[in-house]
């Protein structure tokens, strides 16, 4: 697969998951990039605004295999991981897997689980493997969790805590249809789901051979240095607490990496650092208590770092050969 066949490849996926959902491009493209980049989603958006439904037509058209978990405060990390148990008519015991031996989990709700349960994501989510009474298992390939919060309903909820949510490459909403968006959708579904006829347009094989090759697109020495600016302003900024983490500038550079591989092109650029620094950096900063309850606050420090962050002065179009 060269470079060129990852736009194909995401075109077609695209395509796909835009036979069940209206509109939500940009919301896909973010979820075919964190597939790359073996990243993780966070959905935040109030109910019945097709989370779940993007989630399963993104596994169809992957050829991956789905599973679904409500996170509620009695869940245990057993529940997501799996169990051993003892087989009486072989009489030894078997390992029984949990959903999260799958290829797209939806984390449903997560923040209503326990900080206990919640945390058991952690060696998932970074290693692809978890560890059950001493032994490892790995997970499928693709991995990808898709955690949903609704960012309303807070009682009997669970914050999630700084570590847990930088491992989520990034945090975005779905955001509600416009008047011709729900037009649509409703005329779509009038009949029937189109999600029951939707089929697979790329395999595992394909998807790995991308995830090889992406890092291959090329970033400048001044687009570098623009990255670690921004997310260096973000430790400095009167209104941060704690600052974005090295492993955000990591994935900074693979989110737009990413966007230009899906895009056709074999260079970052700006633009790239641009559209990517919101959904990849505004989770990953802790706000002062008089900012924190202002939902919009973070995106507001990441859009003034942006204004304020000098872009590199025709920096070199690396690639365009």
């Amino acid at each position: 697969m060269s470079l060129g066949k990852i736009s194909q490849a995401a075109d077609r996926i695209r395509a796909n998951v835009g036979k069940v959902i209206v509109g939500k491009e940009d919301i896909v493209d973010k979820l075919i990039i964190a597939i790359l980049t073996s990243g993780h989603v966070l959905l935040e958006d109030v109910p019945g605004t097709g989370k779940t439904l993007l989630a399963k037509a993104l596994a169809k058209s992957i050829d991956g295999e789905f599973k679904r978990i409500q996170f509620t405060p009695d869940l245990l990390p057993s529940d997501l991981t799996g169990i051993h148990f003892y087989n009486q008519k072989l009489a030894e015991f078997e390992f029984r897997p949990g959903p999260l031996f799958a290829n797209i989990v939806l984390a449903d709700e997560i923040n209503r689980a326990t900080p206990r349960t919640q945390s058991s994501l952690l060696e998932c989510m970074e290693e692809r493997q978890v560890s059950i009474d001493g032994t490892t298992h790995a997970l499928g390939r693709p991995f990808l969790v898709i955690a949903t919060q609704n960012p309303i309903e807070q009682q009997g909820t669970f914050p999630l805590p700084e570590a847990q949510l930088d491992r989520f490459l990034f945090k975005v909403k779905m955001g509600y249809p416009s008047t011709e968006e729900g037009i649509a959708i409703m005329k779509r579904f009038m009949a029937d789901s189109p999600l029951e006829q939707l089929e697979p347009v790329i395999g595992a094989d394909e998807i790995e051979a991308a995830k090889q090759l992406y890092t291959g697109v090329q970033v400048s020495d001044e687009l570098l240095g623009y990255m670690l600016a921004i997310v260096e302003a973000t430790r400095k900024h009167p209104d941060a607490a704690l600052g974005a983490s090295p492993r955000s500038s990591q994935a900074l550079l693979r989110a737009c990496q990413a966007r230009a591989a899906i895009q056709g092109r074999s260079y970052v650029l700006p633009d790239d650092v641009k559209a990517m620094a919101f959904p990849v950096l505004a989770h990953r900063i802790a706000l002062r208590s008089v900012q924190r309850m202002r939902p919009e606050a973070a995106e507001q420090v990441i859009g003034g770092i942006l204004a304020s962050v000098p872009v590199p002065a025709d920096p070199p179009l690396v690639g365009r050969a």
